[in-house]
C-alpha cells in the first residue's frame, strides 16, 4: 500500500511504501547459468542411469536399502530431465508453453522433494540394521520399504501441487516469456504462506532431523562395536552423506524462509535486503541442483558392493576382462556394515 503525504509543493510519495524494483538475471550471467544448467544435466543423467541399471540388473529381491537407492536415483533422474527446459529459458525465455510450463515445475518440485524424503529412508533403514539388527526380518523389512517408497511418492507429488501455480507469462521488464509462480493477488500472501510451510517442514526440517537423529545414534553404535576398516569406512560415508545434504540444501531453505518472511511481511525489509536475497535464492538454487550429481558418488560408487555389481555388468558387456578379487570374510556385525553402506 503506497501512503503520501502533503505540503504546499504538492503530494510527496513515502518512499518506504513504493514496491521494490522486479529482480533481473542480468545477460552476463544468463549464458554461465544455461551452461551450468547443462553441465549438471550431463553429469547427473549418466551417473543416476548407471546406478539405476546397476540396482535394476540384481537378480534377487532387492534390499530395502538398494530400493531406495533404485528410487533416489529415479528422482534424480526426473529433476536432470527439467534442467534442459530451464537452461534453454535462461537465454530465450519461455518457449515451451503454459502447459509444459506447470508439468516441467510439477516435475522439477516432485524431485526435489522426494529426494530428500527418500534420504530420509535410507537414514533410517541404515540405523534399524546397525542398531536394532533388523537384518534377520528381511521379510517385514522390504514390505515397509515398498510402502516407505509409495509414502514418499505420494507426499512428494502434494508438495509438488504448488508448481501448477506456475504460469507462462510476460516479464514485467520486456517482453520476453517467464515460467514463474503466479498466485491470485487477493490470497497470494496467504496461498505462499501455506504452500512454503508446508515445503520447510517435509522437505527439509523434518527431514534433516530425521537424518541427524538416525546417523547420530547410529555413530554411537559403530563405536561401540568391532568393525575395523569397514567400521570406519561406514562412519566416513555417514558423514560425507550429512556433509552433502548440508552444503547442497541448507543454503536454498534458508534463502527461500528468508523469502518467505519478507513476502508475508512476517520480517521488515528494505528493497536492499529483498534483492539480495532474490539473488541469494537463485544461487541457492543452483547449488541444490547439484545434490543429483552427487548422491550417485555418495551413496552408490564409494560403495564395494555397488562396484563389484558394476563390474559384473561390465564383463558381461565385454568392456572389462578381469576377474573380481576374491570376497574377504567377514564377522557378522561386519557383514551388516557393508550390507547398507558398501
Amino acid at each position: 500500500e503506497l501512503n503520501f503525504t502533503y505540503n504546499d509543493s504538492g503530494f510527496v510519495l513515502d518512499p518506504e511504501t513504493q514496491p521494490c524494483p522486479h529482480f533481473s538475471v542480468s545477460d552476463v550471467v544468463m549464458v554461465p547459468i544455461s551452461v551450468f544448467y547443462i553441465l549438471v544435466f550431463l553429469l547427473a543423467l549418466p551417473g543416476n542411469l548407471c546406478v539405476s541399471a546397476v540396482i535394476a540388473n540384481t537378480k534377487q529381491a532387492l534390499p530395502p536399502s538398494d530400493l531406495y537407492l533404485l528410487h533416489l536415483a529415479i528422482a534424480d533422474l526426473i529433476l536432470a530431465l527439467t534442467l534442459p527446459f530451464w537452461a534453454a529459458s535462461v537465454t530465450l525465455g519461455w518457449i515451451f508453453g503454459d502447459a509444459m510450463c506447470k508439468i516441467v515445475t510439477v516435475f522439477q518440485e516432485l524431485s526435489f522433494y522426494s529426494s530428500i524424503l527418500f534420504l530420509s529412508c535410507i537414514s533410517v533403514d541404515r540405523y534399524l540394521v546397525i542398531v536394532h539388527a533388523m537384518e534377520e526380518r528381511r521379510k517385514d523389512r522390504k514390505i515397509l520399504s515398498w510402502m516407505a517408497c509409495a509414502a514418499v511418492w505420494l507426499v512428494g507429488a502434494f508438495l509438488s501441487l504448488p508448481g501448477l501455480f506456475s504460469s507462462a507469462y510476460a516479464s514485467q521488464n520486456s517482453s520476453q516469456i517467464v515460467c514463474h509462480e503466479r498466485y491470485d493477488p487477493t490470497s497470494a500472501d496467504s496461498w505462499r504462506l501455506a504452500t512454503r510451510i508446508l515445503r520447510h517442514t517435509l522437505g527439509f526440517l523434518i527431514p534433516l532431523a530425521v537424518m541427524l537423529i538416525c546417523y547420530g545414534v547410529t555413530i554411537q553404535r559403530l563405536l561401540q562395536i568391532r568393525g575395523g576398516f569397514q567400521k570406519q569406512k561406514a562412519m566416513r560415508v555417514i558423514v560425507c552423506v550429512v556433509a552433502a545434504f548440508l552444503l547442497c540444501w541448507m543454503p536454498y531453505h534458508l534463502a527461500v524462509m528468508a523469502d518467505t518472511f519478507f513476502r508475508t511481511k512476517l520480517v521488515p525489509y528494505q528493497c536492499p535486503a529483498r534483492l539480495a536475497v532474490d539473488r541469494a535464492m537463485l544461487a541457492t538454487h543452483s547449488l541444490g541442483l547439484l545434490h543429483a550429481c552427487v548422491n550417485p558418488v555418495v551413496y552408490a560408487f564409494v560403495g564395494v558392493k555397488f562396484r563389484r555389481r558394476f563390474m559384473q555388468i561390465l564383463r558381461k558387456c565385454g568392456v572389462v576382462k578381469t576377474r573380481p578379487a576374491p570376497r574377504p570374510s567377514r564377522t557378522s556385525v561386519s557383514s551388516e556394515i557393508t550390507s547398507v553402506f558398501m
